[in-house]
């Protein structure tokens, strides 16, 4: 099975880079993973395109190293399932409210003894039946990884707890889903988010764990990476577009050319 890059980086102790693709098209998930990203993350809980789409873009990462990370909506158990068989290396699941909701994403995607995952071994996880029933499972289970999302305040008083489950590889706060369930929306430096990370980062030490967040610039994952944190997520695809193209039409607006008022 093919290794995971994440898991392997993690298991040496280096920090790990990850970027968000929104769009479909699969030549931007191959640029980035033949680029040498640690990963991908794939985003199916806001996003509404198909699972054959995924398994598409999933597909086109395999011309390169990266991992994708996949997130699935809240309780999507079996579309969890699916994308791990398409070759997802990590789920990233949202909204994890408590322990037992995060033992229930290790039990479905991980098999036998570790969890409950329903078994198939025909999908590019397991090179379509081409390994062996014993090793697939065993494979699969050392190279899958969990990342926990916490993002409702409620959800952090039990970050140690959901942290402490065997089979979570990390948790994350949501800081943007946290910023707008405490009523702050988007600010991030603001004494609440900066406490939640802190005890999202006390909870992984205190486990033995990992934790990610996202970072803003360079200097903000040093300060992440100094603080502990060993997976780092930065940016999007849609946002790199909007701030490539607003730089065009501010450059060329002082050229004198005029761009229409669109804005709704």
């Amino acid at each position: 099975m093919r290794p995971s890059v994440i898991k392997q980086k993690l298991g040496e102790g280096k920090p790990v880079f990850l970027t968000q693709l929104h769009l479909t098209d699969a030549s931007v998930f191959e640029m980035v993973s033949v680029m040498g990203f640690d990963g991908i993350w794939m985003d199916l809980e806001h996003h509404g395109y198909s699972l054959e789409t995924a398994e598409n873009l999933i597909r086109s990462t395999r011309i390169g190293s990266a991992d994708v990370l996949a997130r699935p909506g809240k309780g999507e158990f079996m579309r969890m399932g699916r994308l791990l068989e398409m070759g997802a290396k990590g789920i990233m699941y949202p909204r994890c409210s408590n322990a037992e909701e995060a033992k229930m994403v290790v039990e479905w995607a991980k098999f036998a003894p570790l969890g409950k995952r329903g078994f198939d071994g025909s999908g590019a996880d397991a090179f379509y039946t081409n390994i062996p029933i014993d090793e697939y499972v065993i494979d699969a289970n050392n190279e899958t990884f969990l990342i926990i999302q916490l993002e409702d305040p409620d959800s952090i008083k039990e970050a140690e707890k959901i942290s402490a489950i065997d089979g979570v590889d990390a948790i994350m706060l949501g800081q943007a889903d946290f910023s707008v369930l405490s009523c702050i929306p988007g600010q991030f430096d603001h004494p609440l988010v900066k406490d939640a990370l802190k005890k999202v980062a006390s909870a992984a030490a205190n486990t033995g764990k990992h934790w990610a967040c996202t970072a803003p610039s360079p200097d903000a994952a040093k300060e992440l990476i100094e603080l502990g944190a060993r997976i780092v997520l930065h940016n999007a695809d849609i946002c790199i577009l909007k701030e490539g193209f607003e730089k065009i039409r501010k450059d060329f607006s002082e050229a004198g050319f005029h761009f229409q008022n669109n804005q709704f």
